[in-house]
């Protein structure tokens, strides 16, 4: 019997600011893969993400649009639910970062933080606009990145994953006006991430499982030493800081955002410490972009150490960017295809498997419509749509759509025993692209077994033997889609259903003794090449 295990999924916090994209999507659908496996093997899965719904992109959008704050973050809130939900993401909890607990919880947090003399006060010299006359928050700035020369905001630079001070900026200027800023004397609260140096490397000797950019980046950040950062800042929308003296201002979205991990385990749980002692000791994941990984794997940490709980993030499950038709997404030039309009058009399932099978593991990975329409026809379709239609379709045609309990070819059972520890290992260690290639190896093998068995003809002529291929099938069919289950729920799902069967777990399933088949659904169905067509000129408008 296998030992329940706890385990805490983390997938990142989608900003409130615009819909998302393929790349968003690329990046946290491992984190629902990898918790509907923990599910099935019978584990205590906490899985948690959330809308995060402050910081200065917010405020732009809003002043751009003439509305409030809120008025975006209850949009793009919404808009995040649907997708997720119609995507069939299996979140346990998924929360916003401008409720009422998530917002009294970091407060409670960080007066704790305060209090054991982490947070400090500090004068800072902070970009002016006299045009807007106001000190402007890091977002609010633009100017060239000193490492890479691209264009980068106040913060960080999205093109090198540079972490940076407004200052460092070559040429900066107001992102509201386009002037540029003066540099001003102000007093700011900084968290004191450089007192936890040697810390981070005991963490870092904990990284055997993350993913090698994880790894760099953050042993990187550790070996040039670890820079105090501020807190707090002057924008009206965001968690107020409870400190005498800086009530007026608010906090910083980096300090904000992570705390939503243990800020939603805390109400799932209803304890803080129930939450803090769960986290340290369950197997975690951390699902991310690459441009996400400090803050997952160094102020995640620090922060929580600072408060006194020892924390090592046990899988970091940071992808690699994704282009789009080979070039780089933009949202700005509308260069993306936003997930709102891919789920209305097509099988949730066959998005799901084709940026599964494409995930960006360990290099960027590229959406081609060309290659979205094979991964569905020739695939999803040809292959095991094929294998399922067939032998259902079979079973109804010849035997009244029951399964006869005949002789299970042993060398297929072997090859399908070995798939779950095979597979359960793969996704254990976050590699879900080789789990799912092996899954449709094996179904290719057992298309090639129907075929060779000729079942058309032994209905004939040996009624045993076509027994014995459809029973081998049907069961094959039975444990693939168990397998299938944490990538391609909805279409797994429907053969559940097929086979009349409720629960199943991660393990080799027999199929039950004369079970009748209900209706057959169809699992996929073929794209047009003129579809393919009208995307690619839409996409190039």
């Amino acid at each position: 019997m296998k030992t329940q295990r706890t385990i805490f999924i983390g997938g990142a916090w989608p900003y409130a600011n615009g819909s998302l994209h393929v790349g968003h999507l690329a990046a946290l659908l491992p984190g629902d893969v990898i918790a509907r496996y923990h599910r099935l093997l019978g584990d205590n899965v906490f899985y948690v993400s959330g809308s995060d719904c402050h910081g200065t992109p917010i405020s732009i959008r809003a002043q751009k649009e003439n509305v409030t704050p809120l008025d975006i973050t209850n949009k793009f809130h919404n808009e995040f639910v649907h997708c997720f939900t119609s995507l069939n993401f299996s979140y346990d909890m998924y929360s916003r970062t401008d409720d009422e607990f998530h917002m009294k919880f970091v407060q409670d947090f960080i007066e704790l933080v305060f209090k054991n003399g982490f947070i400090y006060e500090k004068k800072v010299k902070q970009f002016f606009c006299n045009s807007c006359n106001t000190f402007l928050a890091d977002r609010y700035i633009e100017g060239t990145c000193p490492c890479c020369k691209q264009i980068a905001r106040g913060d960080q630079c999205d093109y090198c994953g540079a972490l940076l001070d407004p200052e460092n900026l070559i040429d900066p200027v107001c992102k509201t006006c386009g002037c540029t800023p003066v540099l001003k004397e102000d007093t700011q609260l900084f968290f004191s991430l450089s007192k936890f140096d040697e810390y981070m490397k005991k963490v870092l000797e904990n990284s055997s499982l993350w993913r090698l950019n994880a790894k760099n980046e953050t042993a990187k950040y550790v070996k040039e030493g670890l820079r105090d950062r501020p807190i707090s800042r002057d924008l009206d929308w965001g968690i107020k800081i409870p400190i005498e003296n800086y009530t007026d201002k608010t906090l910083y979205v980096w300090f904000d955002a992570v705390l939503g991990y243990l800020s939603d385990l805390t109400r799932l749980l209803g304890d803080y410490s129930l939450a803090s002692e769960l986290i340290t000791s369950s197997r975690s994941y951390f699902i991310h972009g690459k441009d996400n990984i400090p803050f997952h794997s160094i102020i995640f940490p620090c922060l929580l150490k600072s408060t006194g709980i020892n924390f090592s993030p046990t899988v970091m499950v940071s992808s690699e960017y994704i282009t789009l038709e080979g070039k780089k997404i933009s949202t700005s030039k509308d260069w993306a295809i936003w997930v709102p309009n891919l789920i209305k058009k097509y099988n949730t399932d066959a998005i799901r498997y084709y940026l599964l099978a494409n995930s960006p593991e360990r290099k960027d990975g590229n959406f081609s419509w060309n290659d979205f329409f094979y991964a569905n026809n020739s695939e999803l379709l040809g292959a095991w749509g094929n294998l399922v239609n067939r032998t259902l379709v079979f079973i109804n045609k010849y035997f009244d759509g029951e399964v006869k309990s005949f002789t299970m070819d042993k060398n297929i059972s072997n090859i399908i025993k070995e798939l779950f520890d095979t597979t359960g290992s793969e996704i254990e260690h976050a590699n879900i692209k080789n789990a799912l290639r092996e899954i449709f190896s094996v179904i290719r093998e057992i298309n090639k077994y129907f075929d060779e068995s000729k079942p058309w003809i032994t209905i004939k002529n040996d009624y045993d033997a076509c027994n014995n291929t459809i029973f081998t099938c049907a069961e094959a069919i039975l444990n693939l889609a168990i397998l299938l289950e944490p990538f391609l729920p909805k279409s797994s799902e429907k053969i559940f259903n097929n086979f009349d069967l409720s629960t199943v777990a991660w393990e080799y399933t027999t199929l039950p003794f004369g079970v009748k088949l209900n209706a057959i659904n169809i699992l996929f169905e073929r794209i047009d090449n003129s579809t393919i067509i009208a995307e690619r000129k839409n996409l190039n408008k």
